[in-house]
């Protein structure tokens, strides 16, 4: 090797996060943080899409990924709220 070149054929991978991910974690760090509390409701997926400028099918995976790490709860027919912190 030459310098600190790579060796050839060795791709370099991007090390960002998945957008899907990032705006989970923006959400999940305001629940953390006090700024988003249980029981506040939640954009729907439409305006998160729109806020964070990403296709609706990424802002509710988005909202799926909070939903599995129990953040946040569904109510059909109403929106989608902060859960209530379990002790």
């Amino acid at each position: 090797m030459i310098g600190d070149a790579e060796p050839t054929g060795v791709l370099t991978m991007p090390t960002a996060q998945a957008p899907y991910r990032q705006i989970a974690n923006d959400i999940a760090a305001k629940i953390k943080s006090g700024e988003l509390k249980p029981g506040d409701k939640l954009p729907s997926t439409r305006e998160l899409a729109e806020a964070y400028g990403v296709h609706m099918n990424t802002a509710s995976r988005a909202l799926s990924l909070l939903h599995d790490r129990e953040l946040i709860t569904g109510q059909p027919g109403r929106g989608t709220y902060v859960a209530e912190r379990t002790q």
